[in-house]
């Protein structure tokens, strides 16, 4: 039975985690020497940070999933237009330092022979305007999308099909460059922000500590509505989205509004990410990286949040060795993992932890019986 308390024992558990990471990662990085073995590469700092964004990302994807049945595979479209949104600030933070030395255009502005700056990046040179859009542009088309797809009644594998083919129609418009976004290229050569070089190792454990931090009060939000009255309900849709409409509940308005949260924390996990990985282009819009997010919460398990953000960063590691290692053999390795999964763990990882749990105490219980009747 899943506990309402707003924090369980795996919550702390994954809290006291992060807060040992945000600790350990960016203190073995700084503090010890590099010919330490216990020194953390400056390679590995943004790496495990990455990872951490991806772990945002599998929450939001489970918010929806997990808790009120929505199967979503254009995910990737709202993580991506949050690293545009703060792609467009670090790329206006370069000024004169560009290789055109153009004060207010980017280089990429500059050899398409621009004349001045499109109105849709006005404003982008200021960090808050810059972090508002990273919240309010995969809200509102989250808000957009959601209205008209839940008010249709359009659910299941055909509510899927569509986010699936609006990230592709997204992929499509930021790749033609209609939109003055770096076309196939996308936007990357960042040197700084807030005047400090991205490339030092204080920025770097800087924005590693910021990801874990998100994550935590992700992770936070997602338990306190799930634990709620207005979670309760989106399990009920879940389960029985027709008897939850007939006991008088405005089905379609729980579904926007969880559907808008999630987006706007997947802008979120988007815009931590971009400036730690240095490049943000269209290939972030692929349907792949959506279904791959998927893969991750199904991996940790279905509707636990811990498990999600555990599941994307298991499977991420997974495929940097692999795709090193062995590059040919990811592709396989994740369609396996999923069957495997799928067949023989519906529950995921956390569901093997739960049930190795019941098996313990279901011995204990046995054990307490049998104890009088010797």
């Amino acid at each position: 039975m899943t506990s309402t308390r707003l924090i369980d024992f795996k919550g702390y558990v994954f809290l006291a985690v992060l807060v040992a990471a945000v600790v350990i990662v960016p203190g073995l990085n700084l503090l010890l020497p590099a010919d330490n073995p216990f020194h953390i590469p400056n390679y590995l700092v943004p790496l495990l940070g990455k990872y951490l964004t991806y772990a945002l990302l599998a929450l939001a994807v489970d918010l929806v999933w997990g808790y009120c049945g929505i199967l979503s595979l254009g995910h990737g479209a709202f993580f991506a237009l949050g690293g545009y949104a703060i792609g467009m600030h670090l790329m206006r933070e370069i000024g004169p330092r560009g290789v055109y030395a153009n004060p207010e255009l980017p280089d990429f502005m500059v050899f398409l022979n621009l004349k001045e700056l499109p109105v849709w990046w006005w404003g982008f040179d200021f960090f808050p305007y810059a972090a508002l859009m990273v919240l309010l542009v995969p809200g509102a088309l989250a808000f957009v999308f959601g209205w008209f797809a839940f008010r249709s009644r359009v659910t299941g594998v055909y509510l899927s099909i569509i986010t699936q083919a609006l990230t592709f129609a997204l992929l499509l418009a930021f790749f033609r460059n209609d939109m003055i976004m770096g076309g196939n290229n996308g936007l990357t050569d960042f040197k700084d922000i807030f005047g400090i070089p991205l490339q030092t190792q204080g920025m770097r454990a800087s924005l590693f500590a910021l990801s874990a931090l998100a994550l935590g009060l992700g992770y936070l939000l997602c338990r306190y509505i799930v634990t709620s009255n207005f979670g309760k309900v989106l399990v009920a849709v879940r389960d029985q989205e027709s008897r939850t409409r007939f006991l008088g509940y405005k089905v379609e308005n729980y579904k926007l509004v969880v559907w808008v949260i999630s987006a706007m924390m997947a802008g979120v996990a988007g815009a931590l990410y971009v400036p730690q990985v240095g490049i943000i282009n269209p290939g972030e819009f692929s349907p792949a990286n959506s279904i791959e997010a998927v893969i991750w919460v199904a991996v940790g398990g279905r509707g636990t949040l811990v498990g999600a953000a555990l599941g994307a960063v298991l499977v991420n590691f997974a495929k940097t060795w692999l795709t090193g290692a062995f590059p040919e053999l990811w592709l396989f390795a994740l369609g396996g993992l999923f069957v495997v999964v799928t067949l023989f763990l519906p529950k995921g990882i956390m569901g093997l932890i739960g049930s190795m749990d019941s098996v313990k105490a279901w011995t204990a219980r046995r054990r307490a019986v049998a104890k009088p009747a010797e």
